[in-house]
Parts: C-alpha cells; sequence; structure tokens
C-alpha cells in the first residue's frame, strides 16, 4: 500500500509541474533567440521565438486539461512571455534594421519591452472577464517577429512605426475577446 502512495503521489507531482515545464520550454527558447540574435544568426533566432510561440500555446492548454493552473504558473508564464515575446522579438528587429536609427531605434527597443512588462503585470493583476485589455505580447512578438521578414521590401522606417504601433496596442484600453 504504501509503494503505490508513493507512486501515486509522483505522478501527481510529474502532472502538476507539466505545464510549469512547456512554460520553462518557452522561456529557453526565447533565452536562445536573444543570444542567436547577439551572435548575428537573425534567421535562427526567429525560429526559435515561433516555436516558443507554439511552446506557450501548449502550456495554456496543457494547465486547464490538467486542471492544474496556478498562480505560480501565471507569474511563471508572465515572466517567460516577456523574454520570448518583448525581449527576443525587439532584440531581432533591433539588430535586423533599428540599430541603424541610432538613439531612437535604442529607444524604441526598449519602449516595446517596458510596455509588454506593462501589458503583462496589468494582466496579472486583473481578473479575466473573457476579454483581454489591449494587445497580448504573444501576438504583439509574433508580429514584431514576422515583420522582420519584410525587411527587404520595406523602408526602415517602417519597422520604427512598427514597433512604436504595437507598443501603444499592448498599452492600449482596448477589449479584445478571448479565443
Amino acid at each position: 500500500m504504501f509503494l503505490l502512495d508513493v507512486f501515486d503521489s509522483t505522478i501527481k507531482k510529474f502532472k502538476a509541474q507539466t505545464a510549469n515545464v512547456m512554460t520553462l520550454t518557452n522561456l529557453s527558447l526565447g533565452g536562445f533567440a536573444i543570444i542567436f540574435a547577439i551572435e548575428g544568426n537573425l534567421r535562427l533566432s526567429l525560429l526559435l521565438i515561433f516555436i516558443a510561440a507554439l511552446a506557450d500555446r501548449f502550456d495554456g492548454m496543457i494547465a486547464r486539461k490538467l486542471n492544474i493552473e496556478s498562480e505560480l504558473g501565471k507569474q511563471l508564464d508572465s515572466m517567460s512571455d516577456i523574454i520570448s515575446f518583448g525581449v527576443a522579438p525587439a532584440l531581432l528587429l533591433y539588430q535586423g534594421i533599428l540599430n541603424e536609427f541610432g538613439v531612437p531605434g535604442i529607444f524604441f527597443t526598449v519602449f516595446y519591452i517596458a510596455c509588454g512588462a506593462f501589458r503583462l503585470a496589468r494582466f496579472n493583476i486583473t481578473e479575466s472577464d473573457g476579454y483581454f485589455t489591449g494587445l497580448p505580447i504573444t501576438a504583439a512578438g509574433c508580429l514584431t517577429t514576422l515583420s522582420f521578414l519584410a525587411i527587404p521590401f520595406l523602408p526602415g522606417q517602417t519597422f520604427l512605426f512598427i514597433i512604436i504601433i504595437l507598443s501603444f496596442l499592448m498599452v492600449s484600453p482596448y477589449k479584445l475577446k478571448k479565443v
């Protein structure tokens, strides 16, 4: 009987950490994306950000499906999201084009990260009502990352505009229905 209880307890602990492992995978992919962007391997950085988005999608699904949502998981998810969809996409776009604008490029790169952090903090202290307030950082990060692919085709100033618009959309008061 004792071994059965130990086994059952171990299974419950493993199950409880499944979503957190997926969240830490998201964070790790974002961390690697940052390092590869710094190293100049921008295409690999882009790929890792999109894979992080998949991990982010699955961590929430797993937590809901296994009924293991927790305050720790919510906070860990936000910390992972600021890395994978705040810092990593901003640095990718900075390395790809925004660095050509000097101080304004630096300012709006950091501004985007700050708006993403604000958006996540606001989300964490707000009761869920079936709506997001402002553009979710995951969507903003994916759009920022996707815009990187257009660098050869659009004027450089376009990317300053993109990062400014996405920054303001994240902190905007507009409500978006959760899907």
